[in-house]
């Protein structure tokens, strides 16, 4: 996959920048490549989820193996139906409480999907994120395989500025959408069992969860 070693970048407080950046980055994600976005958490690195040569690529700027699959934003909440086999009504329910905001769920991904996002087996970490800039783009685009925008074992990048460092020799497009110092990365929760089962705790604290799913574990 070729990308260019300098990505352009949008200032996306600017209007009519933003609306070029999301049109770039659009035409970047159909040709299999790149972005950095923010994200109501921290800064993302943003592929086609249905292009496995652009997760792969993903997965390599990111130095990260394939036992740590991609997680799939979207960018209305009705998109999750056409992802997953079945959404038990404990996953509804918190999806209806907690989005677009921090909460991932892991949730059977539909088997006739074609995308690859790592070592899944079979299961999918969805979420709805609460910032207007990336949902714009994921109405465009469609899912979106995003992980956090730095090397593998670095911190999360909460600037445009400090996903370019880390990841822009592999992006074509940065959209600048300002600070993300005071988020938190978001909360997982397994759903695909008969209990659901905190995988990590984030943004949306435990005690919230079980106001929702009382018989939530961590």
């Amino acid at each position: 996959m070729a990308t260019p070693s300098t990505p352009t970048t949008y200032d996306c407080s600017d209007p009519a920048a933003r609306a070029a950046g999301l049109d770039a980055a659009t035409a970047a994600i159909a040709r299999g490549e790149l972005v950095l976005l923010p994200t109501d958490t921290v800064y993302g690195v943003a592929a086609d989820a249905f292009t496995p040569a652009a997760v792969t690529g993903l997965l390599a700027a990111k130095n990260r193996g394939r036992t740590m699959p991609v997680p799939v934003l979207i960018g209305e909440a009705s998109t999750l139906a056409g992802l997953v086999v079945n959404l038990p009504p404990v996953a509804h329910e918190l999806a209806q409480a907690f989005w677009p905001g921090g909460l991932t769920l892991v949730l059977e991904h539909a088997p006739s999907l074609a995308w690859d996002l790592g070592d899944a087996e079979g299961t999918v970490a969805v979420r709805l994120p609460d910032d207007e800039v990336a949902r714009d783009l994921l109405r465009r685009t469609g899912p979106l395989a995003v992980s956090s925008a730095n090397r593998s074992g670095r911190p999360a990048a909460t600037t445009a500025q400090e996903a370019e460092e880390q990841l822009g020799a592999h992006a074509a497009v940065v959209l600048d959408g300002g600070s993300r110092d005071a988020s938190a990365a978001s909360t997982i929760v397994d759903c695909t069992g008969p209990v659901p089962r905190v995988l990590r705790v984030g943004a949306i604290p435990v005690d919230r969860l079980r106001e929702i799913a009382p018989d939530l574990t961590d």
